[in-house]
C-alpha cells in the first residue's frame, strides 16, 4: 500500500512540474483516501489548488497540514 501512495505522489509532482494542476489534484486526493493525515500530501493538494486559483481550499490544505504536524518544513 504505501508504493502505491508513493506512485501516487510521484504522479502528482511530475503533473505539477508540467503545469497540470488539475491532473495532480486527483492523484493527491487518491493518495489522501488511504492516508488521510499525511500532512505531506495535504501540503501537495494545497499546491495543486493553489495552482488552480482555489485559494480557500489551498489555505485550509496547508493548514491542516501544520495542524499534523507544526514542524513540517515543507508546508507553503
Amino acid at each position: 500500500m504505501e508504493e502505491n501512495i508513493s506512485d501516487l505522489v510521484k504522479k502528482g509532482n511530475q503533473l505539477i512540474i508540467d503545469g497540470d494542476f488539475e491532473k495532480a489534484l486527483s492523484y493527491f486526493e487518491q493518495a489522501i483516501i488511504i492516508q488521510p493525515n499525511n500532512p505531506d500530501i495535504l501540503n501537495k493538494k494545497g499546491v495543486a489548488l493553489r495552482g488552480l486559483g482555489r485559494y480557500d481550499e489551498a489555505l485550509e490544505c496547508f493548514n491542516k497540514s501544520l495542524q499534523l504536524d507544526p514542524r513540517d518544513l515543507d508546508s507553503s
